[in-house]
């Protein structure tokens, strides 16, 4: 399993994380994640061969959610 944690430029509306969130927990090969709106952080448990296509998924998922938002790398 892989852990980490990574900064959310542009989340501005706490109920689009909760939805941003409930998204990339529906994906193969996500154990955990959540999505923080107060610290604009989102935090990603994966497997390890699958966390960078997860990590890629959940990119579409915030601009999809929330145009503006973007998970800094």
């Amino acid at each position: 399993m892989m852990k980490k944690t990574y900064k959310l430029e542009n989340l501005e509306c706490a109920v689009c994380g909760q939805m941003i969130e409930d998204a990339i927990r529906k994906l193969d090969g996500v154990q955990e994640v959540h999505v923080s709106f107060i610290s604009q952080r989102l935090t990603l448990v994966a497997e390890d061969a699958a966390f960078e296509g997860v990590l890629q998924a959940a990119q579409k998922i915030c601009r999809k959610t929330e145009p503006d938002c973007r998970i800094v790398l």
